[in-house]
C-alpha cells in the first residue's frame, strides 16, 4: 500500500487531483487508515494509469468514469478503444500509442514493489555475465571498490524516493528495471550513432516542427530504448527535455559540445513530438 503522496511522486498526478478523483468516485483508494489517510494498492495504480491515458485524449472526467464503470467493457477493450482514438492523432501522440501497446501486451504495468537485496544481486550478476572479467573489475573499482560496496550503493540509490519514482515512470515496474541491468554488446557503435544524431539536431534548429524533426526524435527514442533496455522512451525523453530546460549546467554542457541552443531545441523537439 502507498500513500497519496507516494502515488503522486510515482505518477506525476498531483495530490489535489488524486483527492478530487476520490471525491467524484473516479478513483477510490483501496483503504483508509484510522486517521483518514488514503492508501492505494497495485490495482488502484493500474486504474490510475488507464485514467491518465484517457486524460491524454482530453476526454471529460464524467465520460471516463462512465466508460471505466461499464461492466461490459474489459480492461483490454478499454485500452483498444484508447489506441484507436490515439491513432487518429498519430503525429502528436505517437509516444502514447506505443505506451498503450506496451500495457496491452502486459509489458509496462506500474508496480509499487521495493527493490530488495536479491534484486540488486541479480542486477550485478546480469552485468557480470555480459562483461569480461577485466571489464567487470574495472567497473567495480571505479564505482565502488568492491562488489559489496557497489551493491550497497546501488541499493541505496534504487530505493531513493526520487530515483525510484523516475525509474517507475521510465520502465513501468521493478522487473523491467532489473532486466535493464545488462551490458549492450554494441554500445560503442550506439554511442557514435548517438553523437551523430545530436549533431543532426544541432544542424536542424531552424526546422522546428517539420518531418525531419519528427524523424530525429523517433531515432533518439529508438537509441535510448536500445542503450537503456526500455520498451518505451516517452517518459524518459520528456524528463530529459525538462532537465535540458531547467538544469543550466546540463544545457551548457550540451551546448558547449554541439553548439549554442542545441539543448533548448532538443527539449522543444521532444515536447512537440509528444504533444506537450
Amino acid at each position: 500500500m502507498k500513500t497519496v503522496k507516494e502515488v503522486s511522486r510515482m505518477t506525476g498526478v498531483s495530490i489535489r487531483t488524486l483527492r478530487y478523483y476520490d471525491e467524484i468516485g473516479l478513483l477510490k483508494p483501496a483503504k483508509l487508515t484510522e486517521s483518514g489517510y488514503r492508501l492505494y494498492d497495485g490495482r488502484a495504480l493500474e486504474k490510475l494509469q488507464e485514467i491518465m491515458f484517457f486524460k491524454e485524449l482530453e476526454i471529460p472526467l464524467a465520460d471516463i468514469r462512465e466508460m471505466m464503470d461499464n461492466p461490459e467493457l474489459s480492461k483490454k477493450q478499454i485500452l483498444a478503444a484508447q489506441k484507436a482514438m490515439l491513432e487518429k492523432k498519430r503525429r502528436r501522440l505517437d509516444g502514447i500509442i506505443e505506451l498503450i501497446a506496451d500495457v496491452m501486451k502486459g509489458e509496462n504495468t506500474m508496480s509499487f514493489e521495493e527493490f530488495r537485496e536479491g534484486d540488486v544481486k541479480t542486477m550485478i550478476d546480469r552485468m557480470q555475465q555480459g562483461l569480461s572479467e577485466e571489464q567487470f573489475d574495472e567497473f567495480i573499482n571505479k564505482y565502488g571498490g568492491s562488489v559489496e560496496a557497489y551493491q550497497e550503493q546501488l541499493m541505496q540509490g534504487l530505493n531513493n524516493e526520487d530515483t525510484k519514482a523516475s525509474l517507475l515512470r521510465w520502465y513501468g515496474g521493478k522487473e523491467k528495471v532489473v532486466e535493464s541491468f545488462a551490458p549492450v554488446s554494441d554500445m560503442d557503435d550506439l554511442r557514435k550513432e548517438f553523437d551523430m544524431l545530436q549533431r543532426d539536431f544541432a544542424a536542424h534548429k531552424e526546422g522546428a516542427g517539420d518531418e525531419k524533426e519528427k524523424e530525429l526524435v523517433e531515432k533518439l527514442a529508438d537509441l535510448y530504448k536500445q542503450m537503456l533496455h526500455m520498451d518505451n522512451a516517452r517518459n524518459f525523453l520528456l524528463d530529459l527535455a525538462k532537465e535540458y530546460r531547467q538544469d543550466e549546467k546540463l544545457a551548457q554542457a550540451q551546448d558547449s559540445q554541439y553548439g549554442e541552443g542545441t539543448a533548448e531545441y532538443m527539449a522543444q523537439a521532444i515536447q512537440r513530438y509528444y504533444g506537450i
